[in-house]
């Protein structure tokens, strides 16, 4: 099938490329809004552009990891203010998204080009990398020697000459294989297809198509998981690897990355995280874990009676997994310095409510924790009209109990706030409950709390709730 999709959209949308130019054409928009430093940090959260692949952006065991989203985080942290992430593997779609000001940022490990110069402006590098030819090895390539090999192998560009190649649409491996055609005095049939370069490696695996050219970096990470490939022809020489701004952006934004990439790089960080991704002897068993949501849309080994469960109280099953990641990682047997128990971090006394022993069973402890959820609806849903604004409040009561939540609801209407909003509203009035002024007022019926800890509780479990939906498709359209 997938053989047939890459013929199908050759024939309809690409071009054979035999020693010719490539050209694009250009269609400015006018009405492109400036997204500089300042105003994002108005805004309050910085908007990158990412792809989604083992390397740079996925789910493991319920959390989100990649080289380039951490240094986003570490980055977003640093300027003190949250991040966005639009997924987007076809470069053309992320580059649009980026010039239309759809995002601040296009933070794709992006070969720098001339060409590629005139749409963006790069960042300094994150790093370098050069081509490299991918290619299946023969059937018995273990049994021969490097010199044997090496013969039934393309082992110089000149080897490239009249073969099909195919690579990512709008990618440079594209540009760098025109160049080599020209440079080799031959044609080389480049097919320029919707599909990242990790899923052409694949088809390269499994004999669907010859060649593919990739990264190197990205290619010997793949290499671990597909030991049948070759990834060791070069068809560059190094180059840079940048993230990418608007061409008006204000050069504010662009000097702070460049400032702190710079020094970044200099950090045992840096180098920790580079060996994490590309370096890492246990990216094998990632990719192949059951937990691996690129591959499988799973979190957790009880994410079909989270799908169960969640129906009940009509949340999106992402939503209900991302708190339950908050709350024990998936652990069923974890138990808190305050006694609460299990998956949903349920307390002994409000199981025994709902007439449920939560130490009996993972599902138990489930169901003890849906009820208590239900009952925290009856509570808020008569109060907060809005859906998706009601579930901070839930959240915010699931750690906190409703009713400090409520004292907080009554203080911010109280001082002059909106109740039925979280963010700037009830949440700074939940975290000034630690303070005397205030948890000393009449309208206060539940006394001192010290709110970070929830309020944070609400944050991380919607951010992660943002990736599960980045990488894990919808099943069901859902109110939250």
């Amino acid at each position: 099938m997938i053989k047939k999709s890459i013929f199908l959209f050759a024939l309809l949308v690409t071009v054979f490329t035999s020693c010719s130019d490539h050209h694009s054409s250009k269609n400015p928009n006018k009405n492109i809004v400036s997204c500089d430093l300042d105003s994002i940090r108005e805004r309050g959260r910085l908007i990158a552009v990412t792809d989604f692949n083992s390397t740079d952006y996925f789910i493991y065991k319920g959390e989100p990891m990649g080289f380039n989203y951490e240094l986003l985080k570490s980055f977003s942290d640093y300027i003190g203010i949250d991040l966005e992430i639009i997924t987007e593997n076809r470069l053309e779609r992320a580059f649009g998204m980026l010039k239309s000001g759809e995002a601040d940022l296009l933070a794709i490990s992006l070969t720098v080009s001339s060409s590629r110069k005139k749409d963006v402006l790069f960042t300094v590098p994150i790093g370098e990398t050069r081509q490299v030819l991918v290619q299946q090895k023969p059937p018995n390539w273990r049994s021969l020697t490097m010199e044997a090999l090496d013969k039934k192998l393309i082992r110089n560009q000149l080897g490239l000459a009249r073969k099909t190649i195919y690579v990512q649409a709008g990618s440079s491996h594209a540009e760098q294989l025109i160049s080599l055609a020209r440079e080799i005095g031959d044609s080389i049939n480049i097919i320029q297809v919707p599909f990242e370069p990790e899923k052409l490696i694949q088809h390269v695996a499994s004999g669907e198509i010859e060649y593919t050219v990739c990264d190197e970096n990205v290619a010997l990470v793949n290499a671990t998981y597909y030991p049948d490939i070759d990834v060791s022809t070069p068809v560059s020489f190094p180059q840079n690897i940048a993230w990418g701004l608007r061409k008006n952006n204000s050069d504010a934004l662009l000097t702070e990355l460049n400032r702190w990439i710079t020094k970044y790089k200099e950090t045992g960080s840096y180098a920790l995280l580079y060996a994490k991704y590309f370096k890492n002897s246990r990216s094998i068993s990632i990719v192949r874990s059951d937990f691996y949501a690129l591959n499988t849309g799973k979190v957790s080994q009880y994410d079909d009676m989270i799908r169960q469960f969640s129906a009940s109280i009509n949340w999106d099953w992402r939503l209900l997994a991302s708190l339950i990641c908050q709350e024990s990682h998936f652990d069923p047997t974890v138990e808190s310095y305050a006694g609460a128990f299990g998956l949903m971090q349920v307390m002994p006394d409000t199981g025994k409510n709902f007439g449920i022993d939560i130490t009996s069973s993972p599902e138990n402890n489930m169901k003890a924790g849906i009820r208590y959820i239900n009952w925290l609806h009856s509570i808020f849903d008569p109060k907060i009209p809005d859906d998706k604004e009601r579930i901070n409040f839930i959240l915010a009561a699931y750690n906190a109990g409703p009713g400090h939540v409520l004292d907080a609801m009554k203080l911010a209407e109280k001082n002059g706030m909106n109740p039925q909003k979280w963010d700037g509203n009830v949440a700074i009035w939940l975290l000034k409950k630690s303070e005397p002024q205030y948890y000393n007022d009449t309208v206060v019926k539940n006394g001192y709390f010290r709110g970070t800890e929830s309020v944070h509780f609400v944050s991380q479990i919607l951010e992660r709730f943002e990736h599960y939906k980045n990488i894990i498709p919808e099943e069901k359209t859902h109110p939250l």
